[in-house]
């Protein structure tokens, strides 16, 4: 176990010191436990290292805003433990932290095993809306349906005690970390850098995942040179818990066969580390499914950014348009523009969301709580509504819109303040009622 200060992670580790470290991390709403099935055997020939996300499983809740500061914090733990290099697993948002290690410290990773991963999961829009309900009303709704997306549904019947452990587990993390996390996945989208990952890499996928299920695994098997798909039946999101034998097995036959030695730049010389010598994985009471070579396609190579004078603010406006309204609305708002009205879309995103709504100077919290009240001012009912979405978006609660609202009522007058409160209940009630 471990003191944990703001710029790392609660850890511990299982199995012999001397052995070769094998990092296994965790899913959205779960802790290390998530993995207990494994660690048994793992621990034999590795030196097993687990850590929990910010604010779950009794971890200090300092939130992570992206999967490079949840990446940078595990390099800034095992730096302090000394490791050097290891062998990743990591079961979805714990995948796409193993992602970004591969892409950014390539150096630092020696084997790969992506569990329910994607190169981007779901859509930004989802993981925002998810975030508005945990805001507004606590972390419960996610809790009490998160067995339906991470166990199929006879599992969760067959197995009363872990589907509530699952309920209580999600129940008990830190709802602004919680929040964090879905920020971060909003913003994760690697599907056009894929193909610079260069360490062997087992992709591993639950036959009945509805979350991140063999479609985005073929995606990734397609996109990294050394990829192999592992699909296993009767298994949803939570793999590794459905199916900790199978999943075991899998582990253990690509960590043992699939370990990249290390390159020391200084010498010249290829380092072999101390590599488990059991190659062929024991037999389990639940055989895996064989593990297919999948086909490849080749790596995207990204055009030369062409850069002349000032750089042009479009593309940052419409990344912070998307952020702010989801790309819903922006999809649908692009989709509407013609010869007619096409040029007004780009000033809109070139100078609205680009040079204004990314400025500095304010947070986005203040800058919804402005818009807001400037729309209600000029009687602009019509855009209110997008509005009011995207200060849920921005971490304004339904208490403090209504408190602009009411400040609107003394600066602009009760009427307008009256279709405003029209307005913004409508959109409200639809944006902060659990879907169960």
């Amino acid at each position: 176990m471990s003191e944990t200060p703001p710029n790392t992670l609660q850890y511990r580790f299982d199995g012999p010191e001397d052995a070769p470290v094998l990092i296994l991390a965790p899913s959205l709403g779960t802790t290390w436990h998530m993995w207990d099935r494994q660690v048994p055997e793992l621990a034999q020939q590795w030196r097993v290292f687990r850590f929990d996300l910010p604010g779950h499983g009794g971890a200090p809740a300092y939130p992570a805003g992206s999967v490079s500061d949840l990446a940078g914090r595990l390099l800034a733990t095992l730096d302090a433990l000394g490791v050097q290099r290891f062998g990743y697993a990591g079961c979805a948002f714990g995948g796409a932290v193993g992602v970004e290690l591969a892409l950014r410290h390539p150096e630092r990773v020696a084997s790969l095993a992506l569990i329910a991963a994607s190169p981007r999961f779901g859509t930004a829009d989802e993981f925002r809306q998810r975030g508005v309900i945990v805001r507004t009303n606590g972390l419960d709704p996610i809790a009490r349906s998160s067995p339906d997306r991470w166990f199929t549904s006879g599992f969760a019947a067959a197995q009363p005690a872990i589907t509530e452990w699952a309920v209580q587990m999600v129940r008990t993390t830190d709802p602004g970390c919680y929040i964090a996390a879905c920020e971060a996945l909003a913003a994760f989208d690697v599907r056009a850098e894929i193909g610079a990952i260069g360490v062997p890499t087992l992709v591993l996928v639950g036959s009945d995942d509805q979350v991140t299920g063999p479609a985005e695994a073929r995606t990734l098997v397609a996109g990294i040179p050394d990829a192999r798909l592992a699909v296993v039946p009767g298994a949803s999101h939570l793999v590794p818990v459905e199916q900790p034998a199978a999943v075991t097995d899998l582990l253990v036959r690509h960590f043992s066969t699939a370990w990249q030695p290390s390159y020391d730049s200084g010498t010249g010389h290829t380092i072999v580390p101390g590599i488990p010598v059991r190659a062929v994985p024991a037999v389990s009471q639940q055989p895996p499914q064989p593990v297919a070579i999948a086909e490849i396609a080749p790596a995207p190579v990204p055009e030369p950014a062409q850069v002349m004078g000032r750089p042009d603010p479009y593309d940052a406006g419409l990344k912070v348009r998307r952020e702010v309204l989801g790309d819903a609305h922006v999809d649908r708002e692009l989709a509407q523009a013609d010869d007619f009205s096409g040029d007004f879309q780009e000033l809109v995103t070139r100078y609205a969301w680009g040079e204004v709504w990314d400025r500095p100077g304010l947070d986005r919290r203040a800058r919804s709580c402005v818009a807001l009240t400037a729309l209600a001012a000029g009687g602009h009912f019509d855009e209110l509504g997008s509005h009011v979405r995207a200060a849920l978006r921005n971490g304004l609660t339904p208490d403090e819109i209504r408190e602009v609202l009411l400040q609107i009522a003394v600066h602009c007058g009760v009427p307008t303040a009256s279709s405003a409160f029209k307005v913004a209940q409508q959109v409200i009630r639809e944006e902060t009622t659990p879907t169960e």
